[in-house]
C-alpha cells in the first residue's frame, strides 16, 4: 500500500513547523489513516496515536458515542464523526484530530450506498464535517483507500488555511 508521498511530506512538515499534534479515530478505513500517519517523515514528533473502533460498543466505551444515537444510525452520521474527532483529540491530548465512519460495502443499513462522514477537530472544536459518497460498485479496499487519500487532501487544505491565517 502506497500513499502520495508528497501529501504525506507536506502534512508532516506543516505539523512540525506549527509544533502541533494529531490523533485519529476511524472505523470504515480500518487503520489506513493510522498507517498513513506512521509513514510520514518524523511522525513521532506530531502523530500521537489512534483508535480503530469498528463496533458500536467500542465507540461508546472509548469515543463517547451515545449508545442510542449510534444504534439508531449504525454509528454512521456527521454527528458521530464529530463526536469521534473530539473524543480522540481529548484522549490523546492533541491539537488536531481526524475521524471517519461509514460504509465500504453497499449493505442494507447503508441503503446499498457507499459513503462516509469525516470530521476534523482543532483545539477542541470541530472545524469541518463532510459526507463523501462513492459509486456503489466501488470495491471495499478501493473505497477505504479513496476515503483515506481524499480526506488527507482535505486535511492539507485545512492546514493551509491555518498557516495563511498565522
Amino acid at each position: 500500500m502506497e500513499f502520495q508521498q508528497n501529501l504525506l511530506n507536506y502534512i508532516s512538515e506543516a505539523l512540525i513547523t506549527t509544533n502541533e499534534t494529531i490523533s485519529i479515530a476511524e472505523s470504515v478505513t480500518s487503520g489506513l489513516f493510522q498507517l498513513a500517519f506512521s509513514q510520514m517523515p518524523n511522525a513521532a514528533l506530531f502523530y500521537k496515536g489512534g483508535i480503530t473502533a469498528y463496533a458500536l460498543e467500542q465507540k461508546v466505551k472509548i469515543l463517547n458515542v451515545d449508545y442510542d444515537e449510534g444504534n439508531s444510525c449504525d454509528c454512521v452520521s456527521e454527528h458521530i464523526a464529530e463526536t469521534m474527532a473530539l473524543s480522540v483529540a481529548k484522549l490523546f491530548d492533541t491539537d488536531w484530530s481526524i475521524a471517519v465512519t461509514g460504509y465500504a460495502n453497499p449493505i442494507r443499513s447503508s441503503t446499498y450506498k457507499i459513503f462516509s462522514y469525516y470530521s476534523f477537530a482543532y483545539k477542541g472544536e470541530v472545524i469541518l464535517s463532510r459526507k463523501l459518497e462513492l459509486h456503489p460498485k466501488t470495491q471495499a479496499l478501493g473505497a477505504q483507500q479513496y476515503y483515506t487519500e481524499f480526506i488527507l487532501g482535505c486535511f492539507k487544505s485545512e492546514i493551509n488555511k491555518l498557516l495563511i491565517l498565522k
